[in-house]
């Protein structure tokens, strides 16, 4: 009973993720904080919701390991655009300096 309380908080985790990543957009960096927290939660409901399935191990772990990617290479993206751009602003942005 105590895996269905913590898979309902990861559920309203990654609701208030997605939540947050619609409403706030101006950084980039908080986009990517948002991302992060979706991964997490839903790595958390993962793991929760197939404990008695065999291969929840090996599922899981590629899951935090593309986290765990995907997180490394959002930083990199934003340390080359505050590079660039000198802030990590969404609103200044542009395709057209391609």
């Amino acid at each position: 009973m105590s895996t269905f309380y913590l898979s309902l908080l990861s559920l309203f985790g990654v609701l208030m993720s997605f939540l947050t990543l619609s409403l706030q957009y101006k950084h980039l960096l908080s986009i990517l904080l948002s991302l992060e927290a979706v991964t997490m939660s839903l790595f958390i409901m993962m793991f929760c919701l197939s404990s008695n399935v065999m291969l929840s191990g090996q599922a899981s772990l590629i899951l935090i390991t593309m986290g765990a990617c995907e997180a490394s290479l959002g930083l990199a993206i934003l340390v080359a655009i505050i590079r660039s751009e000198g802030n990590d602003y969404v609103s200044s942005f542009s395709t057209y300096n391609c």
